[in-house]
């Protein structure tokens, strides 16, 4: 998890209960980073997980009949062999 960044540009200051710290540190050691780096890899995913599972996009009605339509319309060949590349290719 090492990884250079830019120099940190404010200071987030947190309270925990030892044992709380004790486990973020041996789960930061674990990845070999310090609790700081730790702490804001762990904040900034949770924090973009939190946002994109709130993101909404809102469309007009003709839009959103046109989105329908294109689901409702069957795969061409064109995509049922980009869906077999998919499926075929390592995670």
């Amino acid at each position: 998890m090492r990884t250079e960044h830019a120099p940190a540009e404010v200071n987030i200051h947190l309270r925990a209960k030892a044992r709380d710290r004790l486990l973020i540190d041996q789960a930061a050691e674990l990845l070999g980073s310090n609790r700081s780096q730790f702490m804001m890899a762990s904040a900034l995913k949770e924090a973009k997980s939190v946002i994109l599972d709130q993101t909404s996009i809102y469309v007009d009605n003709k839009t959103f009949q046109k989105v329908l339509d294109w689901l409702d319309t069957p795969a061409t060949q064109e995509q049922i062999e980009g869906m077999k590349r998919l499926k075929a290719t390592k995670s």
